[in-house]
């Protein structure tokens, strides 16, 4: 065995072991894709340090920075760090020009607007700048009546403060109409599930109502499962029939632990029965089948250690612990052969069979929330001469536990004595900036949900890595001056 670090480039974690420094831009797209935005990690909150970062590649690279912006709204489905990147775009004499297009990118539901808005104003005051308002006004002309009543109650930042600040000019009738009733606080009140629930209760006859209107969309229906379930509507099954249509979850966007959470919720509750759990574990598996299949033996090893304890976000009871086990299940799911593991300070082989469900096996798996030893995984393949094609590790990279090395160093040995043509896809879940695998056949990817793992077949096939995807991912030539 190795037994000093011999790599260059190296730094220290956030506990003090070596890792590889990441390059500026890899450092960004691990800080934005995996993004807490103001809310609290294991080890603190990062968020001035993704700023910090954020400031300096917008320096050197607007264009990669607005790319990732409309990378990270649309593909991965992050709202909050969207909003952070444009406002600062905004604030850059070299990001000015991508600004308004950005906007058109990542504003995809009202509020979005008045969150940027929001952001810059705490962050930088008046004056607003022009790229920011024109983007603005571009986006408020996209939204209908029902879209502005839906979102009309912010208190921070008004709609009517909003068309003050930007001067939206109405290109129809109707468009000049609805901006008067919205002066005049008289928007025609949306019919919605909260209005709803509201004006006639939360119980059966209600919920009996939305589900005929057929105005109940997919997240209100996955959002109120647990609602809906215990008023116990007589036309329930169109809601199953709904969640588990194919084309309905694609659309939907849904990131697959959402089906997870919602699983969880209902069986701790003791609500609902076997249907609802098989309908949960098919449109997961909707969620994830055009992912393309992994050839060859696979071996997937899962962090469940406790800086993995993290939650999701505020508004989530899920843990990174919990996505990382989902994203093993889904990976398992499209392997021809896999093998899968669990690790802290102690490594545990987790067999997972495909027939036996996504959420199921991902709930089968417990986390310890012991220390971190990310060499473990490896070592085993290494000690028993195991022959894999590819490892897959989902972790935070924070290593605290173990030899005062690299892991990088127990695949070079690995890659000598058992395959020297492993592949190594090391998933980021929590995106502290620094990295344990460096080198040939070694990809490094960020994020939490179902498309990370899209990169692993593009990326052994010599397509594309994550960087180069969002290199060009919108905007494919640098913007000359502001549009």
């Amino acid at each position: 065995m190795l037994k000093f670090n011999i790599f260059k480039n190296t730094t220290k974690n956030n506990e003090g072991h070596v890792a590889f420094k990441m390059e500026l831009k890899e450092k960004l797209i691990t800080e934005v894709l995996t993004s807490f935005f103001n809310e609290g990690k294991y080890y603190g909150d990062n968020s001035l340090e993704i700023v910090n970062d954020l400031r300096k590649v917008i320096k050197i690279d607007p264009k990669f920075v607005a790319n990732l912006a409309i990378y990270a709204r649309k593909e991965v489905h992050l709202r909050s760090i969207s909003h952070v990147i444009v406002s600062e775009l905004a604030n850059d004499v070299q990001g000015k020009k991508y600004v308004r297009r950005v906007l058109n990118g990542i504003v995809e539901r009202v509020d979005d607007m008045s969150e940027v808005l929001i952001y810059y104003l705490n962050v930088y005051g008046k004056p607003i700048p022009n790229s920011l308002k024109k983007g603005i006004s571009d986006c408020f002309l996209r939204f209908d009546e029902f879209s502005l009543a839906k979102y009309n109650g912010a208190k921070e930042i008004k709609l009517k403060d909003i068309v003050n600040l930007v001067h939206p000019k109405p290109a129809t009738d109707k468009q000049s109409h609805m901006f008067k009733r919205l002066f005049e606080d008289n928007l025609e009140t949306p019919f919605t599930w909260e209005t709803m629930l509201s004006s006639e209760g939360n119980n059966k006859h209600t919920w009996e109502k939305l589900i005929d209107s057929n105005k109940l969309g997919y997240m209100a229906i996955l959002r109120n499962l647990r609602n809906i379930i215990k008023a116990g509507p007589e036309n329930i099954n169109k809601v199953y029939e709904v969640l588990e249509n194919d084309n309905r979850v694609k659309k939907s966007k849904q990131l697959p632990f959402r089906y997870y959470s919602a699983f969880n919720v209902l069986s701790n509750e003791g609500l609902g029965t076997s249907k609802i759990y098989d309908v949960l574990e098919n449109a997961i598996r909707h969620s994830t089948k055009n992912i393309e299949r992994l050839s060859g033996k696979t071996f997937i090893s899962t962090d469940v250690s406790g800086s993995m304890s993290s939650r999701v976000s505020a508004k989530s009871d899920m843990t990174c612990a919990e996505i990382g086990t989902v994203l093993m299940a889904i990976a398992n799911n499209i392997c021809d052969e896999a093998i899968t593991s669990t690790f802290d300070t102690k490594f545990k082989i987790t067999p997972l069979a495909t027939q036996n469900g996504i959420i199921a096996n991902a709930k089968s798996i417990r986390p310890t929330w012991g220390g971190t030893d990310l060499s473990l995984p490896i070592r085993y393949l290494l000690e028993n001469k195991i022959y894999v094609d590819r490892i897959i590790l989902l972790s935070d990279n924070e290593i605290n536990s173990g030899y005062e090395r690299v892991c990088q160093a127990y695949v070079n040995e690995y890659k000598k004595k058992v395959n020297p043509n492993v592949w190594v896809h090391a998933i980021d879940i929590l995106g502290y900036g620094t990295q344990q695998f460096k080198g040939n056949k070694v990809n490094v990817i960020a994020g939490w949900n179902e498309k990370i793992l899209e990169f692993i077949p593009k990326v052994e096939a010599g397509f594309i890595n994550i960087k180069g995807k969002i290199e060009d991912y919108y905007f494919k030539e640098e913007l000359k001056s502001i549009i």
